[in-house]
């Protein structure tokens, strides 16, 4: 029989990548009166973010399983980490498939708690995890072993994602460019672009956490929160303080919810503000007080978390 030739990765992502901005305009709930906008504040049914959330449910549990089959030690930290990636998850999914995310269309300030929550909640949990094992033993045995060979031959492209100063300028330029006023409000009424939104913050955001938590020496990791707090501070003090609306599309409906327009964009920027760089500052300071503690112990060098 002859084989059949499979299209290649970059292939297949021009392919997925158009399909999501195939999707048609949402023109988001213009005109709409207070009762319809909100009627349509129900759970999230797209299949773009309903099938991809719960195959990482099922195939983790699946690996977990498996993986907890075959260990014997150390099943104690296997268990943290299964409850880390649960933890992650579980607010994945609230963001994403929640009335907060209909909600998050109609109202800015929502719109940044699903943002944040992705970003500075789900992202280092699910990274704390490290869940590629139990991802991996999720897949069948030649699968796995496949996906192990390929992973070893690509040697460069797992130096580049090591580089936690990449990954610090990437998720930066990923958040500012996303919160530029045209683009956001393009996201917003457009369903595609949407999607796209939503997956490149969470997978910048993956990636930084990793360099940062796993990848990083406890001192670089200090200074590549320190510098996202700042911007994303800075970001965050530029909405609230703006003295006229930046989002018009985005804030449009927020009479409807008691606000004025100016009032949702000064809301949904100090969440940035204040609460997300909270969660920067802590972990900031977290490293940097690790750092400390272990530089008398000649350890100063290697990633932040012990590996198990």
């Amino acid at each position: 029989m002859p084989s059949v030739k499979m299209p290649s990765l970059k292939i297949w992502g021009l392919i997925a990548v158009s399909m999501l901005l195939g999707a048609p305009p949402a023109f988001a709930h213009g005109g709409e009166p207070h009762d319809e906008l909100q009627s349509g504040l129900g759970w999230t049914t797209d299949a773009w973010i309903v099938v991809p959330v719960t195959l990482s449910a099922l195939a983790f549990a699946l690996g977990s399983r498996r993986l907890l089959q075959r260990v014997r030690a150390g099943r104690a930290q296997l268990s943290w980490r299964i409850a880390s990636y649960a933890v992650g998850w579980l607010t994945l999914a609230l963001a994403l498939l929640s009335p907060l995310h209909a909600l998050g269309e109609r109202m800015f300030t929502a719109h940044m708690v699903e943002h944040e929550t992705l970003m500075a909640v789900s992202a280092p949990l699910i990274v704390l995890s490290r869940p590629l094992a139990f991802l991996l033993f999720a897949l069948p045995d030649p699968a796995r072993r496949g996906a192990a060979r390929l992973w070893a031959a690509s040697g460069r492209l797992r130096c580049q994602l090591h580089s936690g100063a990449l990954a610090t300028i990437v998720h930066g330029a990923v958040l500012w460019l996303w919160h530029m006023p045209p683009v956001f409000d393009a996201a917003v009424t457009h369903e595609g672009l949407h999607r796209l939104q939503h997956l490149s913050f969470f997978l910048s955001a993956l990636w930084f956490w990793w360099t940062v938590l796993w990848a990083s020496s406890r001192a670089a990791a200090t200074w590549h929160l320190f510098v996202t707090m700042m911007h994303m501070s800075v970001l965050g003090a530029l909405m609230a303080l703006a003295p006229r609306v930046l989002y018009g599309i985005q804030t449009s409906h927020a009479a409807a919810y008691g606000l004025t327009p100016l009032e949702d964009q000064q809301l949904a920027g100090l969440l940035m503000w204040v609460p997300a760089g909270t969660v920067y500052a802590g972990a900031t300071m977290a490293m940097a007080a690790l750092a400390i503690a272990r530089s008398g112990k000649g350890a100063t060098h290697g990633p932040v978390v012990t590996r198990a």
